[in-house]
């Protein structure tokens, strides 16, 4: 059953290069209700923690590496087909083939430094906002 709830997360990069509200920005316009946010910098532990998933994958230490490089905006977003709706409006993974509109097209560098984290399914939104968000952080 498809749940009203999505996470996503502003990286490093787009953190660095002052794109949080621009991204922000989209979100909203995009109709999506922030329901938990906060900034955070993750230790290279808990980049690790998060990206476990990917622990037997090449780029998984540079991944963690960069995840830890600087501060991040952790989110939970609402909507109804939050995920579904989110992953169509960060855009493809790599820039160069995310479609015009789309945060990744205008905010990401490239593959690695791709701007936004969006959760890939319901059970995965539900298990990445838990790691940042305690149940009084989620309104």
């Amino acid at each position: 059953m498809a749940t009203n709830r999505t996470f996503t997360m502003i990286k490093p990069d787009a953190v660095e290069n002052g794109h949080i509200g621009g991204i922000l920005d989209k979100i909203n316009a995009a109709g999506f209700r922030i329901v938990a946010m906060k900034m955070t910098r993750l230790s290279t532990q808990k980049a690790g923690e998060f990206y476990a998933v990917h622990s037997a994958r090449p780029f998984y230490g540079e991944l963690v590496e960069f995840m830890s490089s600087g501060h991040i905006v952790a989110a939970i977003l609402e909507k109804t087909n939050a995920v579904e709706d989110f992953r169509k409006l960060i855009g493809a993974t790599n820039p160069a083939n995310a479609e015009e509109g789309t945060i990744r097209k205008q905010y990401a560098e490239s593959i690695g430094r791709n701007a936004v984290h969006g959760s890939d399914s319901d059970e995965n939104a539900q298990i990445e906002g838990d790691f940042f968000f305690s149940g009084l952080e989620k309104f």
